[in-house]
């Protein structure tokens, strides 16, 4: 018989390689996809093509993380045996925007998932999402002893999240973990990321089609992953035997400017030439420095980051450039997952 997973969140970065990874491990793969106007499957198309003319391993299933009833429904119709939760509005300045939107789909979601676990009894392990955006100001580097202080509607929404599933845990006897993510990108990033935003504009730029880049704060220091890693640790923290909480990160710091360095460098160019500041795009309160200490889930599953900040960059500047003259789909999509 083979493992079945439910995903929610399976349209954004982190759902689609997550789920291309769980299909690579012969898992019949479920996921949750909201009801819009417009296709926003393009991260998994070439999932779905392979599905279709083969085993169909992957099926889509339409549901929201406000609808409870329905996640009850769905848990009871697929019986899953790994649930990860993976949607929210995920866009930390989008937050400040609309606090209460996020607070009802980043926070109050995943109660409503846990819910519908306990409610039906169907022992599926469960994986939360939590992020670095818990941290907040608390000084780096940070490990899952650092207290929390969130800077954002979204952070105080994913300590909620952190928090619920923490007490489901020891409340319910739920194998409920805790992934806590440090910024991971890829390819596959929302256009509205910094990390994406910059790669997209330095190919744009490169090949004579955008001439200046705004930014905000170019100081924030953050620890960058590469994103198809860190859905193998959030794999590999569901294979344990006990659920717990996992920072998940490189240990490596650098800011906003070096990985504009980076991009800019890639194809032979001087940033401060084509980037110019924007008040617009500040946060009303900065996350200044996050940093993560990973050495818990090194120790217990031998995880290990591979690709480092400049790499990654590297690697989203190629591909932005190979795509820049055609229509870029992926690039469309932002705030969507992780």
């Amino acid at each position: 018989m083979k493992k079945k997973a439910l995903v929610t969140g399976i349209t954004g970065q982190d759902g689609s390689y997550l789920a291309e990874l769980l299909l690579r491990k012969g898992y019949e793969v479920h996921g949750v996809r909201r009801r819009a106007s417009q296709a926003n499957t393009a991260r998994i198309k070439h999932l779905l093509t392979e599905s279709k003319q083969s085993d169909p391993a992957l099926e889509l299933h339409y549901g929201d993380l406000a609808d409870s009833s329905r996640l009850a429904s769905l848990i009871n119709t697929i019986k899953p045996d790994e649930i990860y939760n993976l949607a929210a509005q995920s866009h930390v300045r989008v937050s400040f925007d609309e606090p209460e939107q996020t607070g009802n789909t980043t926070g109050l979601g995943t109660v409503r998932m846990l819910e519908a676990i306990r409610i039906s009894g169907s022992g599926a392990k469960f994986y939360q999402a939590s992020s670095s955006e818990m941290f907040g100001a608390s000084s780096p580097p940070q490990d899952e002893q650092t207290p929390f202080y969130p800077r954002s509607p979204y952070g105080a929404s994913k300590v909620y999240s952190y928090w619920i599933t923490k007490n489901y845990r020891e409340s319910y006897g739920l194998f409920a973990t805790n992934g806590i993510l440090f910024n991971h990108e890829s390819p596959r990033r929302g256009a509205t990321f910094v990390t994406r935003k910059i790669t997209r504009a330095v190919a744009r730029i490169k090949l004579g089609l955008q001439e200046k880049l705004y930014l905000g704060n170019l100081d924030a220091v953050r620890d960058w992953g590469f994103a198809p890693e860190y859905v193998e640790a959030m794999w590999q923290m569901m294979q344990l035997d006990q659920p717990g909480d996992y920072v998940v990160a490189t240990n490596t710091a650098h800011t906003v400017r070096d990985f504009l360095g980076f991009a800019f460098e890639h194809v032979g160019l001087d940033w401060e030439k084509y980037v110019e500041f924007d008040e617009a795009l500040l946060r009303p309160a900065e996350v200044d420095s996050l940093i993560g200490d990973y050495s818990k889930i090194r120790r217990e599953t031998g995880w290990e980051p591979t690709v480092l900040t400049p790499e990654l960059a590297r690697i989203m500047v190629d591909s932005d450039l190979a795509r820049a003259s055609e229509p870029d789909l992926h690039g469309q999509i932002g705030g969507e997952g992780h």
